[in-house]
């Protein structure tokens, strides 16, 4: 079934043109990602079909039976309700319908009611009905639901009661998300939805869109992500959409086939016009070759040329140097606990880098990784420990807050000012690199993008050329292609790096050491990101197994314990029935002798002659077979 039909849709903001002939399908279960640059129009488009813009031309066509539930970036909810309460108004209509099946078992416990066979009957009838839509409506699922979600998205049972209005806007954006998904719409579409949650959370939540009963139009940043739930991804580029099968991965090998076959394509057409050009120039004067060079003219004025196929929009362009290089040691973090007004985020903090590290600090939201990265910075100063650095290192350090990217000054000063002593021309050339071009440069610093707020910082932090990199979540705010370029950078930097990310795929590239920050202090991986996460994998069989090993090793050792008792019983049930089995045998022996003597008895003269001997006799030895059965019967059974 086709949930959404986008066809032909255009968009201009004033005389820009952001969008044109924009087409894209998406049909019951597909997972489609959009992707494209910083400013291409994805956010646009998402806006658009969930009815929250206008078009200027175009067509989208969706069913109205078909519900549709979209997140915006960072959308927070904003109420005076706790977090059990918010979720629970998903539910309301449920709530509902429970109250009036109370009402209902109240209504048939009444004796005017129940002994009115009519008006019980349909009654009960109704009360029926209603318990079967409440149950295939999720009424019996929905607590649970909501518990799984919020604990998924980091919001534990003893949060529930935690009032929204008190929590961080990231924090708030994940509760938006859940409350969306707990919506279960037909449709759902998520514009960046994996800021602001850390690996756990983020692999929690591949996990369930990836069993997710309905569609899924989503905008992402986050590679891994990509590659594990899409299996469609539209690029917005040049105003324009294309589509391609599989997921981030295939997209990438099939966008460099499709561009290399294009251009082969477009080269050959190239090379075939200018021969014909050439030979219409050479010839069209001669009379003797005028009508071929007139033929060739026909030709290719008939020809439908191939118009150059659009390779990629300009990528920012840099690498960083380093003035000198550092000694071996860089850093030493010893025992270290940070935080604020005399509270400890973290503890126990032992940290060691040497020159060329490339490491990544890694944990769950709140741990302390921000705060740990502004005391080795010396913004924050430690509450317990030391951090002591090695020789001749100098720190360029990169605030996710771009904290004090705020100035009204213009992007070329903003820049210029911290390197006075670099020409006017250098400076606009670095700002050139990092896509400020013409005009751009005369922007007001704080009307500027997330984005291009990130782009000028990295620009400051490449002409500072520091041997320490310190970056708290450098890739946040850039599109895919600007994170690649970044990778590559600090891959071929020739000093020390130290960051925090949530993205995998870039902690996969650049990191050669994991060092995961919990609540009993940091344990270092020596690895990238998957080998990190196998250690984890492995240390977490380990734990699992120990669990099952402990309980059945108490198990065995009380079985073997068991077993000598029950083999000590055993013997002496054996011995037992061999003392009763020789008795047996004994008794039945003496009990056949005395039957033996007794029918001898019987024929004698004297005793067959005389009636009551005989009957005397007679009795004695039935008594002695009954005897004897007995026996026969104890030693059969003791012989099994």
């Amino acid at each position: 079934m086709i949930l959404l039909q986008v066809n032909g849709l255009t968009k201009l903001f004033g005389a820009d043109v952001i969008l044109s002939n924009i087409k894209l399908e998406v049909q019951a279960r597909d997972r489609v990602a959009l992707v494209g640059r910083n400013g291409a129009g994805k956010s646009t488009l998402l806006k658009i079909i969930a009815g929250e813009l206008s078009h200027n031309g175009g067509e989208i066509i969706k069913p109205k039976e078909v519900s549709v539930g979209y997140l915006a970036q960072n959308t927070g909810l904003e109420t005076s309700l706790t977090i059990g309460e918010e979720m629970l108004t998903v539910f309301a209509h449920l709530q509902d319908m429970e109250r009036t099946i109370r009402k209902m078992e109240q209504e048939m416990g009444k004796e005017e009611v129940f002994t009115n066979e009519e008006r019980y009957n349909k009654l009960l009838a109704e009360y029926d009905r209603l318990q079967q839509d409440y149950k295939d409506q999720g009424g019996y699922q929905y607590e649970a639901d909501i518990r799984s979600i919020l604990t998924g998205l980091g919001f534990p049972a003893p949060t529930h009661n935690t009032y929204i209005s008190t929590l961080s806007g990231g924090q708030k954006t994940r509760l938006a998300l859940g409350k969306l998904l707990l919506t279960k719409p037909d449709l759902l579409i998520l514009d960046e939805p994996t800021n602001h949650l850390d690996i756990e959370t983020l692999t929690w939540l591949e996990q369930y869109l990836q069993g997710y009963p309905g569609a899924i139009l989503i905008v992402s940043h986050d590679r891994y992500f990509l590659d594990r739930l899409v299996t469609q991804v539209y690029e917005i580029s040049n105003t324009q959409s294309k589509r391609y099968t599989g997921n981030y991965s295939k997209y990438l090998e099939q966008k460099d086939a499709w561009y290399e076959q294009e251009m082969k394509r477009y080269e050959k057409q190239q090379d075939e016009v200018a021969k014909l050009q050439d030979f219409v120039q050479r010839n069209i004067a001669r009379a003797s070759t005028t009508k071929r060079a007139q033929s060739r003219r026909k030709q290719l004025d008939r020809m439908e040329l191939i118009a150059r196929p659009l390779g990629d929009e300009k990528s920012a362009s840099f690498h960083f140097d380093i003035e000198r290089q550092s000694g071996n040691d860089v850093l030493q973090v010893t025992d270290v606990a940070v935080g604020y007004d005399e509270s400890a985020v973290i503890k126990h903090v032992h940290m060691y880098l040497t020159r060329g590290d490339s490491t990544a600090l890694v944990g769950p939201n709140g741990i302390g990784k921000s705060t740990l990265l502004k005391a080795i910075v010396q913004k924050l100063d430690p509450l317990h420990g030391k951090i002591s650095f090695g020789s001749n290192v100098s720190i360029g350090y990169y605030d996710q807050q771009q904290a004090n990217l705020t100035s009204s000054k213009r992007v070329l000063d903003e820049l210029w000012d911290e390197f006075p002593l670099n020409p006017e021309k250098e400076i606009r050339t670095v700002l050139g690199n990092f896509l400020f071009s013409g005009d751009d440069v005369l922007k007001p610093v704080s009307s500027l993008s997330g984005g291009e707020k990130a782009r000028l910082a990295l620009a400051k932090l490449m002409m500072q050329k520091c041997n320490v990199l310190i970056l708290d979540e450098p890739t946040n705010h850039l599109d895919l292609s600007s994170k690649e370029i970044l990778e590559n950078a600090l891959i071929d930097f020739p000093g020390t790096i130290l960051f925090v990310s949530h993205d995998r795929y870039f902690i996969n590239r650049v990191a050669t050491k994991v060092v995961e920050l919990s609540s009993n202090g940091a344990t270092e991986y020596l690895g990238d990101y998957d080998y990190y996460m196998e250690k984890k994998a492995e240390i977490l069989e380990r734990a699992q197994l120990e669990q099952i090993i402990q309980p059945v090793q108490k198990s065995e050792e009380a079985a073997e314990k068991r077993n000598y008792q029950e083999d000590k019983e055993r013997k002496k049930l054996e011995r037992q029935r061999a003392r009763k089995l020789e008795e047996l045998e004994e008794l039945i022996m003496e009990l056949e002798e005395k039957i033996a003597v007794l029918e001898e008895q019987l024929c004698l003269p004297e005793v067959y002659q005389d009636y009551e001997k005989v009957q005397s006799i007679n009795l004695e030895k039935q008594s002695l077979h009954d005897q004897l059965d007995a026996c026969m019967t104890q030693w059969e059974e003791l012989q099994i």
